[in-house]
């Protein structure tokens, strides 16, 4: 076995052992949700093994529709081929060979309750005839009150992410948390789909294990900081204008993950998993005028 073999495989069981730990805590969730969802049973996710095709690798797919987590899914895939001419222009490394391996775990969360946000994490490992990491995490309060990078749960959730980056030399915390910033930007509606957090992309120092380690400490941090946000949440009583400025926001989510997200294209583009390529798309939303 190479090292890359052996680098590939490490990689392949964190991020296997990260869904398992991910849903865990999101169905902890669900068993402790009080008071405002008496009559509805906590949720547990759905898992569904897939294949992209024969010998081309294939994932866990995790979808759970819960009282407490109206939408959420987090995938686990791990996959290789070639990618098409279209796209190899597209892929550092694969205008030189059209083969890849790409490995990874992806989380989207949708709250019932208007006051506990909604999330995007995710970590991945790519190799074409050159290898990187990419990921990351942002936060993605449903009322406006909670939009503010002053706000206490905006601090908190950043001081997580800052976390991660000082885990590793690789990290670098006011550049990723610049570049989620401008990543996660709607230019037609010239206003941000949430507040942040870190993202990073094509991540290569030359350091495999601190690379690696960055990667891995952005999930711990995100699954350290997101239930307890939702866990501090998710009973609060909400209003029926509350719940409407939440499927405001949701089509705001929608329009991004539609438009922009490179993570969604690079799924369709690779004969990915088009249910749980989806599954970010909120349970219910609205374009209607506030």
């Amino acid at each position: 076995m190479t090292d890359l073999d052996l680098q590939k495989s490490r990689a392949s069981q964190w991020f296997r052992s990260l869904q398992e730990q991910l849903i865990a805590a999101f169905e902890k969730l669900e068993d402790d949700g009080g008071d405002l969802y008496d009559g509805m049973e906590p949720g547990r996710f759905e898992l569904e093994e897939w294949e992209r095709g024969p010998e081309q690798g294939g994932g866990r797919m995790g979808l759970i529709e819960g009282r407490v987590f109206e939408k959420a899914g987090i995938h686990f895939s791990e996959v290789h081929g070639e990618f098409s001419e279209e796209f190899r222009a597209q892929i550092p490394g694969a205008e030189e060979d059209p083969r890849f391996w790409a490995c990874g775990v992806s989380l989207i969360a949708h709250t019932r309750n208007p006051h506990a946000p909604a999330a995007h994490m995710n970590t991945r490992m790519v190799v074409t005839s050159k290898q990187w990491f990419g990921g990351g995490g942002d936060l993605n309060p449903m009322l406006s009150a909670y939009r503010t990078q002053e706000h206490d749960d905006s601090v908190f959730f950043h001081e997580a992410m800052e976390k991660a980056c000082a885990a590793s030399a690789s990290g670098d915390y006011p550049r990723f948390k610049e570049w989620c910033d401008t990543y996660f930007w709607l230019p037609h509606r010239d206003e941000p789909r949430g507040i942040g957090g870190i993202f990073y992309d094509r991540l290569n120092t030359g350091d495999w294990e601190a690379d690696f380690a960055f990667t891995k400490a952005t999930g711990e941090q995100f699954l350290a900081a997101y239930p307890a946000l939702v866990a501090k949440r998710m009973d609060q009583p909400w209003t029926d204008d509350e719940r409407e400025e939440q499927m405001f926001q949701r089509g705001r989510y929608a329009e991004f993950n539609l438009l922009y997200d490179r993570g969604t294209t690079f799924g369709l583009k690779t004969g990915g998993n088009v249910k749980s390529i989806l599954s970010s798309l909120p349970p219910v939303a609205t374009w209607r005028s506030r």
